[in-house]
């Protein structure tokens, strides 16, 4: 059977159970899964992520789904960083495919020890050859482990995730159904002797691409490039190799996602970047006080509630530090008062790094209207 017939089966076996949000989204759904048959001819190994505003959107159903099709799965929700190394190392037969549902149970809190040793190992995992080394105590002798973290991974959960690993994932934005949207319920007694027939189908058409796939370098779509390139590389390359319609499907599907997530700022503290700039435009100079309240006034923007809370001085601190801008400041407004604050040219580097385009221009979601003065 032809790569392309075996992709085709795939896309209309997922698409009879998952309402999709994009045509893009299943493209990307199917090549990922085709590609952990393959992983270890890749460098990276791009992370899956279904996420969504609410539940009840169909990402659980992904994962399972995903399950039924994928070589050595393994479905958990809130596994310990040492059970996930051990699951890694521990299979002789080769990676296991790392599913991890109600993801935001382990990055939505505040962070704790466990939870950012999993976020690096999730981090470093994505690159061939990585490992995450840790101290162990055998006896009465501390020694150091080195444990390898390679693998595939597909998580779904709420909202978003940590920065560093948004940029190593393709993400699909799920949406709840509309009444008008529907797909069949999924009974795993029913259909997995189906999914099993499918995973064996990509088994085998796997290892007669193995060659073909090993250390090729796919032509991307143009502005695909850096961080982008590496987590698309590896899902081009199979459907380079599966043939038909796969490749121009594939590259349709990583221009609209890549531009999507380019459409929105990629991580909190390029928003807040963005945000700055629209309640400055006009204003040279802002006290403290006063930024932290046009901020939360932005309508669509997080400010007003950053886990349950307005933003206050120190988050500013802590996040505009990042980016290498001074944050105790004493500058003198117009009426003349001497206060804590900033001026527009403490800001100047990072938005000419960070937020090139004015933010007006590119739609962020805090945009509420157009960019002049407010008085």
């Amino acid at each position: 059977m032809s790569g392309a017939k075996v992709l085709d089966d795939v896309s209309e076996f997922v698409q009879r159970f998952v309402a999709y949000p994009t045509s893009a989204a299943v493209v990307a759904h199917v090549l990922w899964i085709a590609h952990t048959h393959l992983v270890e001819c890749f460098d990276n190994t791009p992370r899956l992520a279904a996420l969504s505003p609410e539940p009840g959107s169909g990402k659980s159903r992904l994962l399972e789904i995903t399950e039924g099709l994928v070589p050595r799965p393994v479905l958990t929700i809130n596994s310990t960083p040492a059970y996930v190394f051990r699951k890694i190392s521990a299979d002789d037969a080769g990676l296991p495919t790392l599913l991890f549902d109600e993801v935001d149970a382990i990055f939505g809190g505040r962070p704790s020890e466990s939870s950012e040793d999993l976020r690096g190992l999730l981090n470093s995992g994505y690159r061939k050859g990585a490992t995450a080394g840790r101290a162990v105590v055998r006896g009465k002798e501390v020694v150091t482990e080195d444990w390898p973290s390679f693998a595939p991974v597909a998580m779904a959960g709420l909202n978003q995730l940590p920065d560093t690993l948004m940029t190593r994932s393709i993400v699909i934005r799920m949406r709840r159904r509309k009444s008008t949207e529907t797909v069949l319920p999924y009974r795993r007694r029913q259909y997995q002797p189906e999914a099993e027939t499918l995973c064996r189908s990509l088994a085998e058409w796997a290892v007669t691409v193995v060659t073909e796939v090993t250390g090729t370098w796919p032509v991307l779509p143009e502005g695909i490039e850096d961080r982008d390139a590496d987590i698309w590389e590896p899902l081009i390359s199979v459907a380079d190799a599966a043939g038909g319609h796969w490749p121009d499907l594939a590259r349709d599907a990583a221009t609209t996602l890549v531009n999507e997530s380019k459409a929105k700022p990629a991580t909190l503290g390029i928003r807040l970047l963005a945000d700055i700039q629209i309640v400055m435009a006009g204003t040279d100079k802002i006290s403290t006080n006063e930024l932290k309240d046009r901020l939360c006034a932005l309508e669509t923007a997080p400010w007003a509630s950053i886990k349950g809370e307005p933003i206050d001085s120190r988050f500013l601190a802590q996040m505009l530090s990042k980016y290498e801008i001074t944050t105790n400041n004493t500058i003198r407004l117009a009426d003349g008062q001497v206060v804590k604050g900033y001026s527009r040219k403490h800001f100047a580097d990072a938005w000419a790094r960070y937020v090139p385009v004015p933010s007006a221009e590119v739609g962020y979601d805090g945009y509420i209207g157009s960019s002049e003065a407010i008085s």
